[in-house]
Protein backbone atom coordinates (compact mmCIF):
# COMPACT_ATOMS: atom_id res chain seq x y z
CA UNK A 1 0.00 0.00 0.00
CA UNK A 2 1.21 3.50 -0.85
CA UNK A 3 0.99 5.14 2.58
CA UNK A 4 1.72 8.83 3.28
CA UNK A 5 2.23 9.99 6.86
CA UNK A 6 1.75 13.63 7.76
CA UNK A 7 2.60 15.03 11.17
CA UNK A 8 5.35 16.53 13.26
CA UNK A 9 9.05 15.75 12.99
CA UNK A 10 10.89 16.64 16.18
CA UNK A 11 13.83 16.14 18.48
CA UNK A 12 13.21 15.49 22.19
CA UNK A 13 15.69 16.70 24.82
CA UNK A 14 14.88 14.90 28.06
CA UNK A 15 16.54 15.91 31.33
CA UNK A 16 16.36 14.55 34.87
CA UNK A 17 16.60 16.72 37.96
CA UNK A 18 17.70 14.73 41.06
CA UNK A 19 15.48 16.71 43.42
CA UNK A 20 11.98 18.17 43.71
CA UNK A 21 10.84 21.31 41.90
CA UNK A 22 8.41 22.15 44.69
CA UNK A 23 11.30 22.64 47.12
CA UNK A 24 12.60 25.54 45.02
CA UNK A 25 9.38 27.37 44.25
CA UNK A 26 8.34 30.22 46.53
CA UNK A 27 4.53 30.50 46.31
CA UNK A 28 4.56 34.14 47.45
CA UNK A 29 7.14 35.12 44.80
CA UNK A 30 5.59 33.66 41.67
CA UNK A 31 5.40 37.09 40.02
CA UNK A 32 9.22 37.19 39.87
CA UNK A 33 9.95 33.49 39.41
CA UNK A 34 13.60 32.81 38.54
CA UNK A 35 14.84 29.23 38.64
CA UNK A 36 17.74 27.22 37.26
CA UNK A 37 18.18 23.49 37.74
CA UNK A 38 21.39 21.50 37.44
CA UNK A 39 20.33 18.24 35.84
CA UNK A 40 22.03 14.88 36.18
CA UNK A 41 21.30 13.53 32.71
CA UNK A 42 20.39 14.66 29.22
CA UNK A 43 19.12 12.44 26.43
CA UNK A 44 18.49 13.57 22.87
CA UNK A 45 15.95 11.42 21.09
CA UNK A 46 14.57 11.33 17.59
CA UNK A 47 10.86 11.96 17.78
CA UNK A 48 7.81 13.49 16.17
CA UNK A 49 4.53 11.69 15.53
CA UNK A 50 5.02 10.94 11.82
CA UNK A 51 8.53 9.40 12.01
CA UNK A 52 7.64 7.53 15.20
CA UNK A 53 4.80 5.78 13.36
CA UNK A 54 6.95 5.32 10.26
CA UNK A 55 9.68 3.67 12.34
CA UNK A 56 7.46 0.77 13.46
CA UNK A 57 6.00 0.42 9.97
CA UNK A 58 9.53 0.12 8.57
CA UNK A 59 10.51 -2.50 11.16
CA UNK A 60 7.56 -4.56 9.90
CA UNK A 61 8.61 -4.26 6.27
CA UNK A 62 6.59 -1.30 5.00
CA UNK A 63 8.08 1.77 3.29
CA UNK A 64 5.89 4.70 4.36
CA UNK A 65 6.44 8.15 2.91
CA UNK A 66 6.81 11.15 5.22
CA UNK A 67 5.13 14.39 4.15
CA UNK A 68 6.29 17.05 6.58
CA UNK A 69 8.69 19.91 7.25
CA UNK A 70 12.03 19.79 9.06
CA UNK A 71 14.90 22.13 9.80
CA UNK A 72 18.48 22.39 8.63
CA UNK A 73 19.50 20.02 11.45
CA UNK A 74 17.53 17.13 9.92
CA UNK A 75 20.33 15.59 7.81
CA UNK A 76 21.45 12.94 10.31
CA UNK A 77 17.87 12.08 11.22
CA UNK A 78 17.03 11.69 7.52
CA UNK A 79 19.88 9.22 7.03
CA UNK A 80 18.68 7.21 10.04
CA UNK A 81 15.12 7.01 8.67
CA UNK A 82 16.19 6.14 5.14
CA UNK A 83 18.50 3.44 6.47
CA UNK A 84 15.62 1.66 8.22
CA UNK A 85 13.34 1.93 5.19
CA UNK A 86 11.38 5.19 5.53
CA UNK A 87 10.90 7.33 2.41
CA UNK A 88 11.84 10.93 3.32
CA UNK A 89 11.82 12.31 -0.23
CA UNK A 90 8.72 14.43 0.48
CA UNK A 91 10.18 16.07 3.61
CA UNK A 92 10.82 19.77 2.94
CA UNK A 93 13.75 21.44 4.67
CA UNK A 94 12.99 24.98 5.86
CA UNK A 95 16.07 27.21 5.48
CA UNK A 96 17.15 29.01 8.63
CA UNK A 97 14.96 26.93 10.93
CA UNK A 98 15.55 24.13 13.40
CA UNK A 99 13.48 20.97 13.42
CA UNK A 100 10.68 21.18 16.01
CA UNK A 101 12.15 20.58 19.45
CA UNK A 102 10.71 19.42 22.78
CA UNK A 103 12.57 20.19 26.02
CA UNK A 104 11.47 18.42 29.20
CA UNK A 105 12.97 18.45 32.70
CA UNK A 106 11.55 15.84 35.08
CA UNK A 107 12.14 15.69 38.84
CA UNK A 108 12.07 12.78 41.31
CA UNK A 109 8.30 13.16 41.77
CA UNK A 110 7.81 12.91 37.98
CA UNK A 111 6.74 16.56 37.94
CA UNK A 112 7.76 18.08 34.65
CA UNK A 113 8.68 21.50 33.28
CA UNK A 114 8.61 21.44 29.50
CA UNK A 115 8.80 23.68 26.46
CA UNK A 116 8.06 23.00 22.79
CA UNK A 117 9.57 24.99 19.94
CA UNK A 118 7.68 24.37 16.68
CA UNK A 119 10.51 25.54 14.43
CA UNK A 120 10.11 24.13 10.93
CA UNK A 121 6.77 22.53 11.83
CA UNK A 122 5.21 26.00 11.71
CA UNK A 123 5.64 25.89 7.92
CA UNK A 124 3.87 22.55 7.38
CA UNK A 125 0.75 24.36 6.17
CA UNK A 126 2.71 25.47 3.09
CA UNK A 127 2.87 21.89 1.85
CA UNK A 128 0.10 20.72 -0.47
CA UNK A 129 -0.92 17.19 -1.32
CA UNK A 130 -1.79 18.52 -4.76
CA UNK A 131 1.95 18.98 -5.31
CA UNK A 132 3.01 15.60 -3.94
CA UNK A 133 5.02 13.80 -6.59
CA UNK A 134 5.44 10.10 -7.17
CA UNK A 135 2.86 7.39 -6.68
CA UNK A 136 -0.64 8.50 -5.74
CA UNK A 137 -1.27 7.68 -2.06
CA UNK A 138 -3.77 4.94 -1.31
CA UNK A 139 -4.06 6.21 2.26
CA UNK A 140 -2.99 9.36 4.12
CA UNK A 141 -2.60 9.55 7.88
CA UNK A 142 -3.29 13.03 9.27
CA UNK A 143 -1.64 13.14 12.68
CA UNK A 144 -0.71 15.99 15.08
CA UNK A 145 0.99 18.84 13.27
CA UNK A 146 0.65 22.57 12.79
CA UNK A 147 -3.17 23.02 12.93
CA UNK A 148 -3.44 24.85 9.59
CA UNK A 149 -1.57 21.99 7.97
CA UNK A 150 -3.91 19.40 9.46
CA UNK A 151 -6.95 21.29 8.23
CA UNK A 152 -5.43 21.73 4.79
CA UNK A 153 -4.68 18.03 4.39
CA UNK A 154 -8.24 17.13 5.41
CA UNK A 155 -9.65 19.38 2.70
CA UNK A 156 -7.14 18.22 0.09
CA UNK A 157 -7.74 14.52 0.76
CA UNK A 158 -11.43 15.15 0.27
CA UNK A 159 -10.77 17.13 -2.93
CA UNK A 160 -8.47 14.43 -4.33
CA UNK A 161 -10.64 11.53 -3.22
CA UNK A 162 -7.84 10.00 -1.14
CA UNK A 163 -8.96 8.01 1.93
CA UNK A 164 -7.45 9.26 5.16
CA UNK A 165 -7.22 8.28 8.80
CA UNK A 166 -7.66 11.15 11.25
CA UNK A 167 -5.53 11.32 14.39
CA UNK A 168 -5.88 14.78 16.00
CA UNK A 169 -4.88 13.62 19.54
CA UNK A 170 -2.43 16.16 21.06
CA UNK A 171 -3.71 18.97 18.86
CA UNK A 172 -7.37 18.65 19.89
CA UNK A 173 -7.08 21.74 22.16
CA UNK A 174 -5.74 23.85 19.26
CA UNK A 175 -8.31 22.76 16.68
CA UNK A 176 -11.71 24.42 16.80
CA UNK A 177 -14.94 22.45 16.92
CA UNK A 178 -15.73 22.90 13.23
CA UNK A 179 -12.24 21.77 12.19
CA UNK A 180 -12.56 18.63 14.28
CA UNK A 181 -16.03 17.90 12.95
CA UNK A 182 -14.95 18.30 9.31
CA UNK A 183 -11.89 16.11 9.87
CA UNK A 184 -13.93 13.36 11.46
CA UNK A 185 -16.86 13.49 9.06
CA UNK A 186 -14.65 12.87 6.03
CA UNK A 187 -12.23 10.25 7.35
CA UNK A 188 -12.20 6.51 6.74
CA UNK A 189 -11.24 5.91 10.39
CA UNK A 190 -9.93 7.73 13.42
CA UNK A 191 -7.37 6.99 16.14
CA UNK A 192 -8.03 8.42 19.62
CA UNK A 193 -7.41 7.37 23.18
CA UNK A 194 -10.45 7.12 25.45
CA UNK A 195 -9.95 10.50 27.09
CA UNK A 196 -9.49 12.22 23.72
CA UNK A 197 -12.61 10.54 22.38
CA UNK A 198 -14.61 11.87 25.34
CA UNK A 199 -13.28 15.37 24.61
CA UNK A 200 -14.23 15.02 20.94
CA UNK A 201 -17.73 13.91 21.85
CA UNK A 202 -18.20 16.86 24.20
CA UNK A 203 -16.95 19.40 21.67
CA UNK A 204 -18.52 18.12 18.46
CA UNK A 205 -21.53 16.07 19.53
CA UNK A 206 -20.03 13.11 17.67
CA UNK A 207 -21.46 9.71 18.53
CA UNK A 208 -20.15 6.36 17.39
CA UNK A 209 -23.53 5.55 15.90
CA UNK A 210 -23.41 8.72 13.85
CA UNK A 211 -19.86 8.11 12.68
CA UNK A 212 -19.98 4.41 11.85
CA UNK A 213 -21.60 4.31 8.44
CA UNK A 214 -20.60 2.16 5.50
CA UNK A 215 -17.05 0.83 5.87
CA UNK A 216 -15.93 3.49 8.36
CA UNK A 217 -14.46 2.38 11.68
CA UNK A 218 -12.94 3.80 14.85
CA UNK A 219 -9.95 2.79 16.99
CA UNK A 220 -10.06 3.88 20.64
CA UNK A 221 -7.15 2.95 22.88
CA UNK A 222 -7.51 2.36 26.62
CA UNK A 223 -3.91 2.15 27.83
CA UNK A 224 -3.19 -0.95 29.92
CA UNK A 225 -6.75 -2.14 29.30
CA UNK A 226 -6.05 -2.57 25.58
CA UNK A 227 -8.06 -1.05 22.76
CA UNK A 228 -11.42 -1.27 21.05
CA UNK A 229 -12.24 -1.20 17.37
CA UNK A 230 -15.74 -0.22 16.37
CA UNK A 231 -17.46 -0.90 13.06
CA UNK A 232 -21.05 -0.38 12.06
CA UNK A 233 -22.07 -3.86 13.22
CA UNK A 234 -19.32 -5.14 15.47
CA UNK A 235 -16.98 -4.24 18.31
CA UNK A 236 -13.57 -5.84 18.82
CA UNK A 237 -11.92 -5.74 22.25
CA UNK A 238 -8.15 -6.09 21.84
CA UNK A 239 -6.33 -7.01 25.07
CA UNK A 240 -3.01 -5.38 25.80
CA UNK A 241 0.12 -7.53 25.58
CA UNK A 242 1.79 -7.52 28.98
CA UNK A 243 5.26 -6.01 28.57
CA UNK A 244 8.30 -7.85 29.90
CA UNK A 245 9.24 -4.61 31.67
CA UNK A 246 8.03 -1.02 31.67
CA UNK A 247 10.72 1.51 30.82
CA UNK A 248 9.12 4.48 29.06
CA UNK A 249 5.58 5.14 27.77
CA UNK A 250 6.75 7.78 25.28
CA UNK A 251 5.61 6.89 21.76
CA UNK A 252 3.55 3.84 22.73
CA UNK A 253 0.50 5.17 20.87
CA UNK A 254 2.61 5.82 17.79
CA UNK A 255 3.96 2.26 17.85
CA UNK A 256 0.37 1.00 18.12
CA UNK A 257 -0.53 2.98 15.01
CA UNK A 258 2.46 1.61 13.14
CA UNK A 259 1.48 -1.96 13.95
CA UNK A 260 -2.17 -1.38 13.09
CA UNK A 261 -1.34 0.28 9.77
CA UNK A 262 0.92 -2.62 8.83
CA UNK A 263 -1.99 -5.00 9.10
CA UNK A 264 -4.27 -2.60 7.27
CA UNK A 265 -1.75 -2.27 4.43
CA UNK A 266 -1.87 -6.07 4.04
CA UNK A 267 -5.67 -6.04 3.95
CA UNK A 268 -6.00 -8.12 7.12
CA UNK A 269 -9.01 -8.16 9.42
CA UNK A 270 -9.37 -5.19 11.74
CA UNK A 271 -9.03 -7.45 14.78
CA UNK A 272 -5.66 -8.67 13.51
CA UNK A 273 -4.63 -5.07 12.84
CA UNK A 274 -5.43 -4.17 16.44
CA UNK A 275 -3.48 -7.16 17.72
CA UNK A 276 -0.45 -6.11 15.69
CA UNK A 277 -0.79 -2.63 17.16
CA UNK A 278 -0.95 -3.81 20.76
CA UNK A 279 2.15 -5.98 20.38
CA UNK A 280 4.11 -3.13 18.75
CA UNK A 281 3.04 -0.93 21.67
CA UNK A 282 4.42 -3.46 24.15
CA UNK A 283 7.78 -3.50 22.37
CA UNK A 284 7.93 0.30 22.60
CA UNK A 285 6.97 0.33 26.28
CA UNK A 286 9.89 -1.96 27.06
CA UNK A 287 12.55 0.44 25.76
CA UNK A 288 13.58 4.08 26.16
CA UNK A 289 12.08 6.54 23.71
CA UNK A 290 9.64 6.37 20.81
CA UNK A 291 12.20 4.78 18.46
CA UNK A 292 14.20 2.76 20.96
CA UNK A 293 12.49 -0.58 20.32
CA UNK A 294 13.70 -3.04 17.71
CA UNK A 295 12.90 -6.57 16.59
CA UNK A 296 13.27 -8.83 13.60
CA UNK A 297 10.12 -9.78 11.81
CA UNK A 298 10.69 -13.41 12.79
CA UNK A 299 10.83 -12.36 16.47
CA UNK A 300 7.71 -10.25 16.12
CA UNK A 301 5.70 -13.04 14.49
CA UNK A 302 6.83 -15.61 17.05
CA UNK A 303 5.84 -13.37 19.95
CA UNK A 304 2.53 -12.49 18.28
CA UNK A 305 1.66 -16.18 18.11
CA UNK A 306 2.21 -16.54 21.84
CA UNK A 307 -0.82 -14.30 22.35
CA UNK A 308 -2.98 -14.40 19.21
CA UNK A 309 -3.93 -16.69 16.33
CA UNK A 310 -3.16 -15.14 12.95
CA UNK A 311 -4.17 -18.29 11.02
CA UNK A 312 -0.80 -18.16 9.26
CA UNK A 313 -1.30 -14.71 7.77
CA UNK A 314 1.81 -13.21 9.36
CA UNK A 315 3.95 -15.56 7.31
CA UNK A 316 3.65 -12.77 4.72
CA UNK A 317 5.83 -10.54 6.92
CA UNK A 318 8.58 -13.15 7.06
CA UNK A 319 8.27 -13.94 3.35
CA UNK A 320 8.55 -10.23 2.59
CA UNK A 321 11.78 -10.14 4.59
CA UNK A 322 13.21 -13.05 2.63
CA UNK A 323 12.42 -11.33 -0.65
CA UNK A 324 14.20 -8.16 0.55
CA UNK A 325 17.19 -10.28 1.62
CA UNK A 326 17.32 -11.91 -1.78
CA UNK A 327 16.64 -15.40 -0.44
CA UNK A 328 13.80 -16.16 -2.84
Amino acid sequence: MSLVLTGSIAFDYLMKFPGYFQEHILPDRLECLSLSFLVESLVRQRGGIAPNIAYTLALLGERPRLFATAGEDFAEYRLWLEDIGVDTSAVRIIPGEYTATFFANTDRANSQIASFYPGAMAYAGELSLHELGGERPELVLISPNEPKAMNRYVVECQELGIPYFYDPSQQIPRLNDDDLRIGLEGCQAFFLNHYEFCMIQNRTGLTLEGFLSGTRFAIVTHGAEGSKIYTGNQEYAIPAVTPERIVDPTGVGDAFRGGFLTGYAHGWALETCGQLGTLAAAYCLEQQGPQGHSFTRDEFVARFRQHFDDHGQLDALIKGKEICDGKI
